[in-house]
Parts: structure tokens; sequence; C-alpha cells
């Protein structure tokens, strides 16, 4: 398994690596983002398995390279790693593309899970905008929308929408709901998922008589894929 961690702490990002080595990983460093973003998008040594990838980088910051491997279709896991804990921190970085968030400091076991977890989903192709029925939701353009009807969200609703339209007609749980729009390290009420998936409801369906999230007692949340 090949991964590429863009850091600027050197001696950090090369007791990763080896840290790694011994799990079976073969990790190339890049230790900005100008050269990080080379390395995801032409490197010789071929298509990556995942990337990590800090958020305070000089050259280009974290943001900025994980926008623009997605705006080149470039659709390779990424683990966004990084000392800011703000939840919008999180937020906006998952809203840009990112598949998971971690918070330095951190152990190294839940790095090698995070990792492996990324790895096994694999990367899919993943389509410029997410629809079901008439909801649409562009993330390069963060945009929503039912029919020609734009739908003002907020960052966390916008990513919440995005992880139930990923996975739309799938049962999700309240705590992968969490473990993904919110950092898996977040330890406030799990019934915050409950209160923002409210919040969409009265966004992208009361106004147009529609349920596509709907409630599956004891379990989670399913988006209708036919959007409601």
């Amino acid at each position: 398994m090949r991964l590429l961690l863009i850091d600027d702490e050197v001696a950090l990002a090369e007791m990763i690596r080896d840290g790694l080595a011994g799990e079976g990983f073969t990790t190339d460093l890049m230790f900005n983002g100008v050269d990080g973003l080379w390395a995801a998008t032409e490197s010789p040594n071929g298509a990556y398995d995942a990337i990590v990838l800090d958020i305070m980088l000089p050259g280009l910051n974290g943001y900025e390279v994980c926008r623009e491997l997605r705006r080149r279709e470039v659709w390779t896991p990424i683990l966004m790693l990084t000392a800011k804990d703000g939840e919008y921190d999180q937020a906006d970085a998952l809203d840009l593309g990112a598949d998971d968030y971690l918070t330095k400091p951190f152990p190294f076991v839940v790095l090698v899970a995070r990792l492996r977890a990324l790895i096994r989903r694999g990367a899919p192709q993943r389509p410029v905008v997410l629809a079901a029925g008439d909801l649409h939701l562009d993330p390069a353009r963060r945009r929503v929308a039912r029919g020609e009807d734009h739908i003002s969200v907020t960052p966390r609703e916008f990513a919440l929408l995005e992880f139930l339209l990923r996975r739309s007609g799938d049962v999700v749980t309240k705590t992968a709901i969490l473990e993904n729009v919110w950092d898996a390290g977040f330890e406030g009420d799990l019934n915050i998922v409950e209160v923002y998936v409210g919040y969409l409801r009265k966004k992208i369906d009361h106004p147009y008589g529609r349920t596509a999230i709907q409630t599956v007692r004891g379990v989670g949340y399913r988006l209708d894929p036919h959007g409601g």
C-alpha cells in the first residue's frame, strides 16, 4: 500500500513514515503544498492508495491542495491531518472533498486504523454534481438546489447532506454521521445529528412537500435516491 504524506513538520513526517513502514505501508514524503500537489498528480511513483494531508502548509495550504485535487477529479482518499481543532475547520475540509479528519496529537494506532478504513472503501469515481431526483448538491461550487431553487445551507448542513447523498439509498447510523461529518473525537450529545437532520429537512424537504431524509427507527437515516 502506497501513501503520500504532505506535512511540513519534517521530524514528525519521518516518524510517521517509519511507523507506517512497520504496518506494511510505503510512504512518500512532501513538505509543502506545491510539491505535494505535484506528487499527487504527476509523480512517477504512480497512484497512491491514500493521501495524508496537513492543513497548515507553505506554498499551498491543505485546503487549496484538496480543492485542486478534486477539481482535477483525483479521487484518492484524503485524510486531513492538522493541529487545528475548530469544528468549522473540520467542516471546511469535508466540504472541499476530504474523506476523513484527524487532529494532532493523535494515537498512531488510530491513524493506521483510519487509513486502512479509507483504503478499504477505495476511491470510486465521484460525480461532479450529486443528485437525488430534483435535489442537487455541487461540491465544487458548494451549492444546494431543489429544481431551479437555490437553497442556502450552513457548512455543517452542507457536509451532512453531502454525506447522505454519497450514500443515498443506504441506511447510515448516527455514529457514522458523527465520525464523518463531525470529528471522531466529538464528545458531545449524539442527538446533535438529529438536530441537524431537522435543520436540513426544514430547508430541502418541508417547503417542497418532500421526505427525502427518512428516519429508520433504531438505526439511523436514509436519503431517498429519488429525492423524496
